[in-house]
């Protein structure tokens, strides 16, 4: 994060905008807005700017931006003039004195930004770009006015009107949280929307004396291969509404960061011959937080019913009478096998498809090898980077012709992914010669030959 988002309380606070033009024009109508004392200096003035300063109880001074009109103390300053050296000495000048300073469209110049701003006061939404693409923010700003009802500004009014006498009922802040949210799900949102006040005070009335502390629940959750666009509608709302998130190395950065900002993060990571928590302790600590009464999300890569353990970790949650939610994800064969352009199945090459773990069990895989000795049928190895060539010796040794063509997929769906083209005899020989590192999917069938042609990453 570039910069830091702050809304600033700016009534009756004195601002200066250097500059007298159109650009001055509309930053002192957002200032004024805001309830600020607005200040303008400048060799000339736009009769409207003229007009929104007199209003704001703000003076115009006629003259060129000299540091000694920084006498008085101000909130902050913008340089709203078309000329750089002009920008650059209020820039100086403002930095000296510690006085927050935009320069309008001069990036170098600038202490803050002034954002795309949709305005449901008292609820506001600003969009920023860091100054990097304004065009940008501007067009994000027109899709969420379309999608955000202006009711929305009466609903954060409303909540504020009640907001202490809920803060009184119910002093637990995390169950607080749920109360709001829970009525913002109910009928009453609509009831605010369309002026119905007198019903809203009832039905929050009712639900604040009927309140109780809310029940511990964990939802289970997959988060899909690695890009965050995979994930479910589903799982991001129970991300973003659980109070804790328990999750493991499969998951990445990016998908976190859409958790809620204030959950806690407990990582429970295992990588081969690495477990920071053992499987029972994870499925202690599940029951263990929901029994507090937190809303528990465990995240896990991929899809938690497919080597994921989820059934295991469930099993525990119903024994112990706690509440549940499961929410599929892409798994990582559906994922990675589309992002580097090979189909499953295919009606020329393969007829049935076989998801399989890799992971040997002591150093010796246990798979039904009779049984994948097949011309049209595409297997799919989870975890198979450390066995593969112990694998592929395996399967040919049971009959598979040895030019069978096989893929790695080392992290995909994401930015790092990597895909090698083999075959049973060489592929793994290429594990080191590419680099290729877990996670790994491999996919081995006639498949892999269309990904020359069906590529599109």
């Amino acid at each position: 994060m570039d910069i830091f988002p702050i809304s600033l309380k700016l009534q009756q606070q004195r601002c200066l905008i250097v500059g007298g033009g159109h650009i001055a024009l509309r930053k002192a109508t957002l200032l004024h807005k805001a309830g600020a004392i607005i200040d303008v200096v400048a060799p000339e003035i736009d009769s409207q700017l003229l007009e929104v300063v007199q209003n704001s109880a703000g003076q115009y001074l006629q003259a060129s931006f000299d540091a000694q009109h920084l006498y008085t103390t101000y909130r902050l300053v913008i340089a709203a003039t078309d000329d750089a050296e002009v920008n650059r000495t209020v820039f100086e000048q403002c930095e000296a004195r510690n006085i927050l300073v935009n320069s309008v469209d001069d990036i170098p110049n600038c202490r803050f930004m002034v954002p795309a701003i949709i305005d449901r006061s008292p609820l506001l939404i600003s969009v920023a770009s860091n100054g990097a693409s304004p065009v940008l923010s501007r067009q994000i700003r027109t899709q969420l006015e379309t999608s955000i009802p202006h009711g929305m500004g009466k609903l954060a009014a409303f909540s504020g009107d009640w907001r202490q006498r809920v803060k009184a009922k119910i002093q637990n802040p995390d169950e607080r949280r749920i109360f709001w949210e829970n009525l913002y799900a109910s009928p009453l949102k609509e009831q605010v929307f369309n002026d119905n006040f007198d019903v809203a005070n009832d039905l929050i009335q009712q639900a604040l004396s009927e309140w109780t502390a809310p029940k511990g629940e964990v939802y289970l959750v997959g988060a899909g291969p690695g890009d965050p666009e995979l994930l479910t509608l589903k799982a991001l709302r129970l991300m973003q509404q659980a109070d804790v998130v328990v999750y493991d190395r499969l998951v990445s950065k990016p998908i976190l960061e859409l958790c809620r900002r204030d959950a806690s993060k407990i990582y429970v990571g295992k990588a081969r011959s690495d477990h920071s928590v053992p499987q029972d302790g994870i499925n202690a600590l599940l029951v263990e937080l929901a029994q507090q009464g937190k809303r528990v999300c465990r995240l896990k890569g991929g899809d938690p019913f497919i080597f994921g353990r989820g059934g295991e970790e469930i099993q525990e949650l119903f024994s112990a009478n706690v509440t549940f939610q499961v929410v599929p994800g892409v798994t990582a064969a559906s994922g990675c096998s589309a992002y580097s352009g090979i189909p499953l199945t295919h009606r020329d090459y393969a007829q049935s498809v076989r998801f399989l773990t890799g992971h040997l069990k002591e150093g010796s895989p246990e798979l039904p090898w009779n049984e994948l000795v097949y011309e049209n049928q595409t297997l799919v190895l989870y975890m198979g980077l450390v066995g593969l060539e112990r694998i592929c010796q395996e399967l040919i040794a049971h009959g598979q012709r040895d030019s069978m063509p096989v893929a790695l997929v080392s992290k995909g769906t994401t930015p790092e992914q990597k895909v090698v083209v083999g075959t049973l005899a060489d592929i793994a020989s290429k594990v080191a010669e590419h680099e290729i590192v877990a996670p790994t999917l491999t996919i081995i069938g006639e498949v892999v030959n269309l990904r020359e042609q069906l590529q599109w990453q």
